[in-house]
């Protein structure tokens, strides 16, 4: 079944807008942030429980925050938190 004129017009418009904000440019360092921030929010949501139980489970996590997760991953996180530091460290 083919779709309508209107849909295949529809579709093609926001796939057109969708692909003009996907063409952002980064800097290696920007990416390396962005890639680090997104682990130490998986790391905080991952062992909230067992380091980070004095901080609100809803926190969102920004480059600010990353030392402060590194440091309780090290301090209450046995090995696979240590391991965990040491990635968001590199």
């Amino acid at each position: 079944m083919e779709p309508s004129p209107a849909l295949k017009a529809y579709l093609s418009r926001i796939g057109r807008k969708g692909g003009l904000r996907s063409r952002r440019q980064l800097s290696p360092e920007q990416a390396r942030d962005m890639v680090r921030v997104r682990e130490a929010r998986r790391a905080f949501r991952t062992f909230h429980t067992q380091c980070f139980w004095y901080l609100r489970p809803d926190l969102v996590a920004t480059l600010d925050d990353v030392p402060e997760i590194v440091r309780g991953l090290r301090q209450h996180g046995g090995r696979k938190g240590f391991r965990t530091a040491a990635r968001l460290c590199r």
